[in-house]
């Protein structure tokens, strides 16, 4: 079962907000709780989620969208097994697009944190002296800001991902390498996005020998 990265938000944020809403929300409240405009786009990603035995198609009885037992039984599964998503490869040297299909990994306790994470894979060397190696596993708090020094996923111009220390001024955002040959990139803050912050690193050992 594959989703795309929408529908996956909004199967996380209703797994993860069930105490949010008293009854089981309606689309315009999943709208307005998701902060999403059009309630168009919202209806199909929900038509998906129903075919995929995710959640249940509201009836006239009950209004609001609400999870399948199946859901449940895999929130039970991923949850008791410590899964996270994984969502791709990450370039920590220059950016390529995150990656859209999701799958799950088993990630320890102590790596992630109480909020949603997700797995990336480095690709690259430009953070190895912050120990972060080439086919290395990243554990990402999911987020929308950071403190500067943190190492985030920044989105640059809406398509391009990559693993870097962040620095925010008011005309400037630096994303900067742990890579003493490789220069710091320097955008105006409107172009870059933080879309989470690194807190756990998982090594294969297989690649590194």
């Amino acid at each position: 079962m594959t989703l795309t990265r929408k529908q996956q938000e909004i199967f996380d944020f209703l797994l993860q907000n069930q105490e949010l809403f008293s009854h089981p929300p309606t689309l315009e409240e999943l709208c307005a709780a998701m902060g999403l405009k059009s309630r168009g786009s919202l209806h199909s990603q929900i038509k998906a989620l129903i075919d995929a035995d995710l959640i249940e198609a509201p009836e006239r009885k009950q209004r609001g969208i609400r999870l399948t037992e199946h859901a449940k039984s895999l929130l039970n599964k991923t949850e008791a097994s410590g899964m996270l998503p994984f969502v791709g490869t990450i370039a920590a040297g220059r950016p390529i697009e995150a990656i859209e299909n999701i799958s799950y990994m088993a990630v320890p306790e102590e790596l992630k944190t109480e909020n949603p994470c997700y797995v990336l894979k480095v690709k690259g060397d430009s953070m190895q002296e912050e120990g972060i190696f080439d086919g290395d596993w990243v554990i990402i708090e999911q987020r929308s800001h950071a403190r500067n020094g943190e190492i985030v996923v920044a989105l640059v111009e809406k398509a391009e991902a990559t693993l870097k220390f962040i620095e925010q001024y008011p005309h400037e955002t630096l994303l900067i390498p742990a890579n003493s040959s490789m220069q710091a990139m320097r955008y105006r803050p409107e172009q870059v996005e933080i879309q989470g912050v690194l807190v756990g690193q998982m090594r294969s050992y297989t690649n590194h020998h």
